[in-house]
């Protein structure tokens, strides 16, 4: 048996009829639409389970019951700390998740946010249409810049940053990375430079957080990092809200030292008392980065190609294996 269980997702979002096809050839299917499987639902499937696709929680004690269970496929776009990923990977069972599919919309939009920022684009287009524009703006253009030649940092260089790194080399930017994750020279690989993290932020002009959060760095990129940060520079947050301290962002944002483009929030759905929403110098936008149509029938694609390689014996090839080093440190909040 095979559970899909996609929530927050949709089935028809994600799978095709031919994606749904390839995965009853492989087993039964029990179709899940809408909030994530009760334990009424799932109890009953565990002894026949060889999979699961979605976000359906598997603690220890569940794993126990579901003995042929052979993949978790996590279709939400992160790892959540609702799956006992040691005794997953004790008992050899391939736990992967969608993340690939997000570097190419969520790296576009970051570098859109970027250039909105250097170049105070919002501002360009309020001020025509309050019809209170100067052509040329020779005087009140003067905070902008050019991204071309400037330093650029990157926290983080995962998926998101490995998929960032290439539209910015057109750029000629010099490259700064922090990721603890990684030793120096697989980032010096990537093409960047390895650096600390408030060194990386008193260097660069523009900074992009593409980082997860961790039991770590919640709330580590805080007022130290901001207040490093040279005068009119950019920062430009599209991985996760909890990797910084909110306040201090929306403060240095709100007094003018820094511009934040801002695409996630500490509370989704944004609550309408949210602060951000009337605080100076941000570029907001609703989770939107990697949510582009045509990227989600690829994630039905993915799952079904890795389900069969993994049921066949094989190595999976498309989705992102969870590295047991880090996997169970991640502390990301499900969407919706």
């Amino acid at each position: 048996m095979i559970l899909v269980d996609p929530y927050p997702r949709t089935l028809d979002q994600i799978f095709s009829a031919g994606a749904r096809a390839r995965l009853e050839a492989l087993a039964p299917v029990a179709w899940h639409e809408g909030p994530s499987v009760g334990p009424e639902l799932v109890e009953p499937l565990l002894p026949e389970l060889v999979a699961v696709v979605g976000q359906t929680a598997l603690p220890a004690e569940r794993l126990e019951r579901a003995p042929r269970l052979r993949a978790v496929l996590n279709v939400e776009g992160n790892f959540l700390p609702n799956v006992d990923y040691a005794d997953c990977f004790a008992r050899g069972i391939a736990v992967l998740g969608i993340g690939p599919v997000f570097g190419q919309p969520v790296a576009e939009l970051a570098l859109g946010l970027a250039l909105a920022g250097a170049r105070d684009i919002l501002r360009g287009d309020a001020e025509i249409r309050a019809g209170t524009e100067v052509l040329f703006d020779e005087g009140g253009n003067g905070g902008s810049f050019l991204l071309a030649g400037k330093t650029v940092g990157l926290v983080g260089c995962g998926s998101l940053g490995r998929a960032l790194l290439p539209l910015l080399h057109p750029f000629g930017c010099e490259l700064l990375a922090h990721d603890p994750w990684l030793p120096g020279e697989s980032i010096r690989a990537l093409g960047a430079t390895p650096v600390g993290l408030v060194e990386l932020f008193s260097r660069s002009r523009v900074v992009f957080v593409l980082s997860p959060p961790t039991t770590e760095n919640t709330g580590a990129i805080g007022r130290t990092c901001f207040e490093a940060m040279a005068p009119g520079s950019v920062l430009v947050l599209v991985s996760r809200a909890a990797v910084v301290d909110w306040p201090a962002l929306l403060d240095a944002a709100a007094s003018g030292r820094i511009r934040a483009a801002i695409d996630v929030f500490p509370e989704e759905p944004i609550p309408a008392g949210e602060r951000a929403r009337t605080t100076p110098g941000t570029i907001l936008s609703a989770h939107r980065a990697g949510n582009v149509p045509e990227v989600w029938r690829e994630v039905g694609e993915m799952v079904a190609t890795d389900l069969e390689a993994v049921l066949a014996g094989r190595e999976p090839t498309r989705m992102q294996a969870a590295d047991p080093a880090t996997v169970a440190r991640l502390r990301s909040r499900p969407i919706g």
